[in-house]
């Protein structure tokens, strides 16, 4: 492969250090890095420690000290409330910079953690950005999950304060946030002294009088702080994620080396320009909504689009449509899943035709594999160039993509493209050799990971180290299997793990078996990801049933989909649950997941010589025939 994109990627690969200074420039530093990156007494890497920064100040003070503070930063756009309102980038700040004083009056300072549960609304966003202005760390945890996880994730964090709303609105149903929340501090066994609510009136929270603060009250007597310069490496949030264990893993996440990725992304990934309208369709509480509904944009100077809605049933499946005509959006992102509902609605795209969409010049999907069939109709419904590209919540930013900021390349259905310059990925065999072209492995990144990756797992370096640096000493061991073909183009082609991925949210299928073994009737039971063609994964449980257990199958199916809905959230959406006399399993115990994955999606079995009786995979095909 010749040209620009090959010149800039062979620059990055020959000397990181230079290139990232280089970059480095983009940056509006209270005090300039005099060094890239370096490595802790644990041998971990840290980029621009020795910068003075603040992520919040860039993201909206630089621009309204450039002159920019009436041009729109925010557009918030609900269907389901019925509800639009647009903030300038000097609204924003000074909104910002008001909630930053109520939580400076609660004794928040740098390096306190803030856990975040709110739904989408631009107090969340505000509250993202003034956590960023203290230098305290926030955690934003998804409204959708369980109060079981909340507690998780507030004694993992140990935040001094909690940040929520009195409900959040899922199409035509108001969720009570509220109640979740106190059942998550009941529970938690760190306990938070200050809660402050942001009041809905589609369902208002009773509040704790010497617990909870009340965030329009708090607003009203605020006083704005400035923005506190903080080092480089000075956290800036933690992500939980989940892991294969069951336990979520607190993805870190960087002042110096976040902001910079994020203004490099916007140009390479997205080829953006600043006051042009972008528009991540995700939500706050993932990885995306973190990058590019928050920090990205308003760092790069564009407008973000925060949507509280579906891409379809608010109210049809021309949703986006509509809000891409309203906002005039230049550029949309969303996950496959979005665009294969909006697809099984209205195939034709009559909705598509239905709205003025000249304004949108492109389409980029992640979070899953985009299936060449919604690559197709995307395509030739929107005659748009339609982009994937590959990216994980540890690594915050595009790994690989058609780097159209510099060179458009040629699109291969099927394939992210190619690695993003500032990412030296490889394709690794099982003794870590690299593999030849074509030839499957696993994908790793050669050290350092650049700007804006995790440097580590928020208190638990060991299982950062034991997770993603030990399989493969000098690399990042991705977690995804893949190839490279002969043209330089990455395929990725799925987890290497037990985490699956629900529309395009990584859901612990661990810790739902953990959930399942928990009912009185299972003796045991196996959860593993199986295909589906709406949401690209669903969990789907095998049980085995205790012989004393008298209750009726029906009642025990029902009670083990609520049980992982209420501990977990209805993301998790186990409803695929199949009884089978006994499971597959090796010699020495070990349940086949992977070989009853591989007989339910209907692929060819490759059954290990260590099964202690293959037979029991045709007794199970028959049972999924008859059921």
């Amino acid at each position: 492969m010749a040209g620009e994109y090959q010149r800039i990627y062979q620059q990055f690969q020959s000397d990181p250090v230079k290139f990232w200074m280089h970059q480095s420039q983009r940056i509006d530093w209270h005090t300039p890095p005099t060094e890239a990156y370096h490595q802790d007494s644990q041998g971990l890497y840290h980029w621009f420690a020795d910068a003075k920064l603040n992520t919040s100040y860039l993201a909206l003070d630089s621009h309204v000290n450039q002159g920019y503070g009436e041009r729109a930063a925010l557009i918030y756009d609900s269907p389901v409330t019925a509800t639009q309102q647009t903030y300038s980038y000097r609204e924003l700040r000074d909104e910002v910079a008001h909630f930053a004083g109520v939580m400076r009056e609660l004794g928040v300072g740098k390096g306190d953690r803030v856990v975040i549960y709110m739904p989408m609304i631009p107090q969340a966003v505000i509250a993202m950005l003034a956590c960023a202005r203290l230098g305290a760390i926030h955690s934003v945890v998804f409204g959708g999950f369980a109060a079981h996880e909340l507690a998780v994730r507030i004694d993992d964090a140990t935040p001094k304060l909690v940040l929520g709303a009195s409900c959040g609105i899922e199409v035509e149903r108001v969720i009570a946030y509220k109640p979740l929340i106190d059942e998550a501090l009941a529970k938690a066994h760190h306990k938070v002294q200050h809660c402050i609510i942001y009041q809905r009136p589609q369902c208002p929270a009773e509040l704790s009088p010497m617990r909870d603060v009340d965030w329009h009250q708090a607003m009203q007597t605020a006083t704005a702080v400035d923005a506190v310069p903080v080092a480089g490496d000075h956290p800036l949030y933690i992500l939980y994620t989940s892991g294969t264990t069951g336990t979520p893993k607190g993805v870190v996440r960087e002042h110096g080396g976040h902001a910079l990725a994020m203004h490099y992304s916007m140009e390479v990934v997205y080829a953006m320009k600043p006051a042009e309208v972008f528009w991540a369709a995700s939500d706050i509480g993932w990885v995306v909504g973190h990058s590019y509904i928050v920090y990205a944009p308003l760092i790069y100077g564009c407008t973000t689009v925060l949507y509280e809605g579906k891409p379809v049933r608010t109210p049809d499946a021309s949703a986006f449509w509509r809000v891409v005509e309203e906002h005039h959006v230049n550029a949309l992102f969303s996950a496959p899943t979005a665009f294969r509902a909006i697809k099984k609605e209205d195939p034709n795209g009559a909705g598509f035709k239905r709205h003025n969409t000249q304004s949108l010049q492109r389409l980029f999907l992640a979070g899953e594999r985009l299936d060449p069939p919604t690559y197709e109709w995307l395509t030739e419904t929107t005659q748009l160039p339609v982009l994937d590209h590959w990216w994980q919540t540890e690594t915050g930013w595009a790994i690989a993509c058609n780097p159209i900021g510099i060179e458009p390349l040629p699109i291969k259905a099927g394939s992210a493209s190619v690695p993003t310059p500032g990412f030296d990925v490889h394709i690794l065999d099982v003794d870590g050799t690299p593999c030849a072209a074509g030839e499957s492995g696993a994908v790793a990144i050669k050290l350092p990971l650049p700007p804006g990756c995790l440097p580590t797992i928020w208190q638990n370096n060991e299982r950062f180290k034991a997770g993603y640096l030990s399989t493969y000493p000098g690399y990042y061991l991705c977690g995804d299997g893949g190839y490279i073909d002969e043209q330089g183009y990455v395929f990725i082609m799925g987890r290497i793990d037990d985490v699956i991925n629900v529309a395009g949210h990584r859901l612990s299928t661990g810790e739902m078996e953990e959930i399942v073994a928990a009912h009185p009737a299972v003796a045991e039971c196996a959860v593993f990801g199986i295909s589906d063609t709406l949401k690209g994964q669903l969990p789907m449980a095998m049980v085995v049933l205790k012989d004393s257990y008298s209750g009726t199958w029906a009642d025990i199916r029902a009670e083990l989909i609520s049980s992982v809905r209420t501990q977990i959230g209805a993301i998790a959406c186990l409803k695929e649950v199949l009884c089978v006399e006994r499971l597959p399993k090796t010699r020495s115990g070990k349940i086949l997941r992977k070989n009853l994955r591989q007989l339910v999606d209907g692929e060819a079995l490759q059954i290990p010589s260590t099964i202690d009786d293959a037979s029991i995979f045709t007794q199970i095909a028959q049972q999924l025939r008859s059921a």
